[in-house]
């Protein structure tokens, strides 16, 4: 795979411009994958597209998977620290079926939970849903996002080769390695996501470009 390097500046706004230029599904919302290792910060990302966006005059949403973490008792079921139910059971796939993605299918309300969990307290958020309008476009952010059927319309994976993750892993994170490693040998995102921005230098992104 061939990348450039590019700025976040000028990557930022040829993403807003090229999600301007996709046409939405039937329901008339954009879904947007913005994948990647908490060591990426994928949510930065989200939110700087979501604002370029904006700007544009496009409504967009960024919504969290740290929202709709499963509670401890089934993300602690084989200890805290294991790479496997990290990778499995940590995050409530199904519930990001039935309140971020079913909202916006055709005919659906619009109405996106943007989350559902405190893992911090361990209890639901009780947030209320939010509309998207039409031409809206949704960011889902976070780890370990493809590879579970999501109806993403674009995907972007931000993308650290094994050392590099390895150096900018938080120390009480590093036993999450394993499943990364995991993703990358059974998901392969950079070969499946349609856009691969690469981060090993967190100052000079390189990017794949946008989808021809």
């Amino acid at each position: 795979m061939r990348l450039e390097a590019i700025t976040w500046e000028r990557l930022t706004g040829q993403l807003a411009r090229h999600l301007m230029d996709l046409r939405p599904h039937d329901s008339g919302r954009l879904r947007v994958a913005v994948d990647g290792a908490p060591a990426t910060r994928p949510e930065r990302a989200a939110e700087d597209i979501a604002e370029a966006l904006r700007a544009a005059g496009r409504p967009a949403l960024p919504v969290a998977t740290a929202g709709f973490l499963r509670p401890a008792s089934l993300r602690f079921e084989y200890g805290k620290r294991d790479p496997d139910a990290y990778y499995d059971s940590w995050y409530d796939t199904g519930a990001l079926w039935r309140e971020v993605f079913r909202p916006l299918e055709p005919g659906g309300s619009g109405r996106v939970l943007p989350d559902l969990w405190d893992a911090e307290t361990d209890r639901a958020t009780r947030s209320g849903p939010v509309g998207l309008p039409d031409g809206g476009v949704l960011l889902l952010h976070g780890p370990l996002l493809l590879g579970h059927g999501f109806p993403f319309d674009l995907s972007v994976h931000l993308s650290l080769t094994a050392g590099a993750l390895a150096r900018r892993v938080e120390e009480g994170a590093r036993w999450t390695l394993p499943a990364f490693a995991r993703y990358e040998e059974e998901v392969r995102p950079t070969e499946t996501a349609g856009i691969v921005i690469r981060t090993d230098d967190p100052r000079h992104p390189a990017w794949s470009g946008p989808p021809g």
